[in-house]
C-alpha cells in the first residue's frame, strides 16, 4: 500500500532530469537509502525500473561471461537469478533446497568451497515463499572463496534488517512498491568498495547498456553527464517514502512489523491453517499460511476482495493452490488492518466451507495486548 505521504509528494511539480533541484533530491534518496540498507556504500543509487532491473543490474555487472555464478535456489527469483546468468553466458551452479525452506550455512560453506565460483547470488527475503534467508555466515563463507555476494532485498527492505555492511553483502538490491511504500518504477541498489573496485577493473563492457553502472554513476555523480530520462515524480515518491521510514525510526518500523506478523500468525494458526515456514526462518512483511485441504484459494481470495477490496495472492510454481502470499506491510502492518484481514479471511473461508477451530481475532488481538520487551 502506497503510503498517502508519497501520493502528495508525487503531485510536486515535475523538473527536468538534468535540473539542480532533482539532483538534491537523488543525493537525500542516496543518503536515506544507505540507512534503510545498514551500510555506508558511497555507490548507493536507484535504478530506473522495477525489482527486477535491480536483480539484471547485479547480474549484468558483476557476472561476466565464462565466469561461474552460484545460486542458492529455493523459490522463484533464485530461479530468475539463475535464468539472467546463464544470458550473460555464466556458467551457473545451483545448491537446490524446497520452497519454503532456508539453506543451512554448512550446507552453503561446503557447496562454495567445491565449486569456488566468481559471485553467489542469494534471496534474502523470497516473496513467493516467504522464506528469510540469514546471511552473515553465507557471506563469510563466500568471502573465504573470493566471491562477490549478490543479495535480493526486495521484501525486506523497509521492513526488516537487511544489514549489508554487517552481513557482508557486496552488492544488494530492491525495489519501490514493497517496503518502502512507493509505487513501482525504482530499484534501489548498493555496492560495497570492494565489489565498486572489482568493477572499475572488470577488463570488458557489461552487455546491458541501459543499467551499466560505471555510466550512470557519470549522471547520478560528478558530472551529470546526460545518462536516461529519470522518472523525476517516482524520485519524489521514493524520497518521501523514505523520510516516513527515517522519521518512524528503523528499529520501531522493523517491531511493527514483527508485531504485525506475530499477530497474523498467531490468527492464522489459531483458525487451523499451519505456516509453510518454519519459525525463525519467516519473512515479518510476507506471510504464506496453507491453504486447507479442499478449499479452493482462488475463490477464497476473490471473495475476500469482493467483500472487503483486501486482496491477497496465491501461491506459483510448486506452491501454486497450496498457500496464500499475505503481504502485510508499511501502512498496513497496524492492529487495525490485522484484525480487519483476519476477519474478512475468517468469512471467506467459512464460504468455502472451512470451519475455523477458534477465533483468529480474538488469538490476534491477545498477542497485541501481551506486554512487550523494549
Amino acid at each position: 500500500m502506497v503510503d498517502p505521504r508519497v501520493y502528495q509528494a508525487m503531485t510536486k511539480t515535475v523538473v527536468s532530469h538534468l535540473d539542480p533541484y532533482f539532483f538534491q533530491v537523488v543525493e537525500d534518496c542516496r543518503v536515506l537509502l544507505r540507512q534503510a540498507f545498514g551500510t555506508t556504500n558511497e555507490f548507493t543509487l536507484a535504478m530506473s525500473g522495477t525489482g527486477s532491473a535491480g536483480m539484471q543490474t547485479a547480474i549484468a555487472n558483476f557476472v561476466e561471461r565464462g565466469s561461474k555464478l552460484a545460486v542458492l535456489a529455493n523459490g522463484f527469483f533464485c530461479d530468475r537469478m539463475t535464468e539472467m546468468g546463464k544470458r550473460q553466458g555464466a556458467s551457473v551452479v545451483r545448491l537446490e533446497k524446497p520452497w519454503g525452506e532456508a539453506f543451512d550455512e554448512d550446507d552453503v560453506a561446503s557447496f562454495l568451497r567445491r565449486e569456488r565460483p566468481r559471485v553467489l547470488a542469494f534471496v534474502q527475503a523470497e516473496t513467493s515463499t516467504g522464506v528469510y534467508q540469514n546471511s552473515k555466515t553465507i557471506c563469510a563463507a563466500a568471502h573465504e572463496v573470493g566471491a562477490l555476494v549478490i543479495a535480493d532485498c526486495v521484501t525486506s527492505l523497509g521492513t526488516m534488517p537487511v544489514n549489508v555492511d554487517e552481513n557482508g553483502i557486496d552488492v544488494a538490491y530492491s525495489c519501490t512498491q514493497k517496503g518502502l511504500s512507493c509505487p513501482p518504477g525504482l530499484s534501489p541498489v548498493t555496492v560495497s568498495p570492494r565489489a565498486m573496485a572489482w568493477l572499475k577493473s572488470r577488463k570488458t563492457t557489461p552487455a546491458d547498456w541501459y543499467l551499466d553502472l560505471k555510466l550512470l554513476a557519470d549522471y547520478y555523480e560528478g558530472a551529470h553527464r546526460y545518462h536516461h530520462t529519470a522518472p523525476i515524480s517516482l524520485f519524489y515518491a521514493m524520497r518521501e517514502g523514505l523520510l516516513c521510514i527515517h522519521e518512524e525510526g528503523l528499529q520501531n518500523r522493523w517491531a511493527r512489523h514483527k508485531a504485525a506478523h506475530e499477530a497474523f500468525v498467531a490468527g492464522i494458526e489459531a483458525m487451523g491453517l499451519p505456516m509453510l515456514v518454519s519459525p525463525g526462518s519467516r519473512l515479518t512483511s510476507l506471510n504464506t499460511p496453507r491453504v486447507p485441504e479442499g478449499v479452493d484459494d482462488l475463490k477464497v481470495r476473490k471473495s475476500l476482495l469482493a467483500a472487503t477490496d483486501m486482496e491477497i495472492l496465491g501461491g506459483f510454481g510448486p506452491l501454486a493452490g497450496k498457500v496464500f502470499r499475505v503481504g502485510i506491510m508499511g501502512p498496513l502492518a497496524t492492529e487495525e488492518h490485522v484484525l480487519a484481514l483476519l476477519a474478512g479471511l475468517e468469512k471467506a473461508l467459512a464460504g468455502e466451507g472451512f470451519a475455523p477451530k477458534a477465533s483468529g481475532v480474538d488469538a490476534a488481538r491477545e498477542i497485541y495486548c501481551a506486554p512487550r520487551l523494549r
